[in-house]
């Protein structure tokens, strides 16, 4: 028989699972519908016509993308998912990805609410911005625009529609019948949201593994000096995979104990990059992709969060 220790951790696991994941679904929902409506009406020549060629327009324009789609870190993947399949530039989605989770009016209120007008609310939009728009250029750089489509994991040209959807006649552009366009665009968001959740199930699994492995206090027991305290809030951002709209709270609890500058790098890091939208990122991007959407952003914040803690005293 499983002894009460074996037992209370599985409760623990299922709890913390059933928390990760339920606080994320209604945004990956939200998503879906996004990128449902994005497909049915909105063109691949409107997105080549409407968005910037230059590479630094292109990620200024998907750093601030977030105040028009207010999506959280679950939420923007099938969004850039489908822009990306409509022709986006490849700085203009990093950027957006990376960014979106921050630089949106609701993250930025809850933000407000739980440290005021400071620096930590205006570092938080100020940095996110600031790397989320460096992490698009470098992928522009090093990543050719043509050969680009191959990276992802899912092509527009060779990803063959659903039964359902070909009875529906769906097609890429706008739908000339309202009615009709948004039943179609409704299908569509079903199929992300089936093709979306499967990720977001493993990276919930991973999480709460991690969470119940690793306890909290290991973490912060690494975090008194300048370099181990962002690490371990960052590592703690990336395990608790919490969600953007409310991370700012959890935050909240840690002043006093960590640095401002380390609090700043738990709320940059954990929407750019937790364990559950690292897999979702295997939906969208192959692998070592996937790898530099991590480690770039981690490198960016750490070098921040040190150079704050030894030169600014935040």
């Amino acid at each position: 028989m499983p002894t009460p220790l074996l037992l209370e951790r599985f409760q623990t696991f299922v709890t913390i699972f059933l928390g990760i994941f339920i606080e994320a679904v209604p945004f990956l929902l939200a998503g879906s519908l996004v990128s449902g409506f994005i497909e049915v009406f909105v063109s691949r020549e409107a997105v080549l016509r409407l968005a910037p060629r230059r590479a630094a327009l292109a990620a200024l324009a998907g750093a601030s993308l977030g105040m028009v789609f207010p999506v959280c870190e679950c939420g923007v993947v099938p969004v850039t998912r489908r822009l990306y399949r409509k022709g986006m530039p490849i700085p203009l989605g990093i950027a957006f990805l990376l960014a979106a989770p921050v630089i949106n009016p609701v993250v930025i209120l809850s933000t407000y609410a739980a440290f005021g007008w400071g620096p930590i609310l205006w570092g938080r939009v100020a940095f996110t911005f600031l790397i989320a728009f460096a992490v698009g250029l470098l992928f522009r750089w090093a990543t050719p625009q043509e050969t680009f489509a191959a990276t992802l994991a899912l092509q527009p040209t060779a990803e063959p529609l659903p039964p359902r959807r070909l009875a529906l006649g769906i097609v890429a552009g706008p739908a000339v019948d309202l009615r009709a366009g948004a039943s179609r665009a409704l299908v569509a968001a079903g199929d992300d949201f089936l093709d979306m959740a499967r990720y977001l199930v493993v990276g919930s699994l991973l999480a709460a593994g991690m969470q119940t492995v690793v306890p909290q206090s290991a973490l912060l027991a690494i975090g008194a000096g300048p370099v181990t305290s962002v690490v371990a809030m960052m590592l703690l951002a990336f395990v608790l995979s919490i969600c953007s709209t409310v991370d700012a709270f959890v935050a909240l609890a840690f002043v006093g104990t960590f640095t401002p500058a380390s609090i700043l790098a738990f709320l940059v890091f954990g929407p750019m990059v937790d364990i559950k939208s690292t897999a979702m990122f295997l939906g969208v991007f192959q692998r070592r992709k996937v790898l530099y959407l991590v480690l770039l952003p981690a490198s960016m914040v750490l070098l921040l969060g040190v150079f704050l803690n030894l030169n600014v005293g935040l």
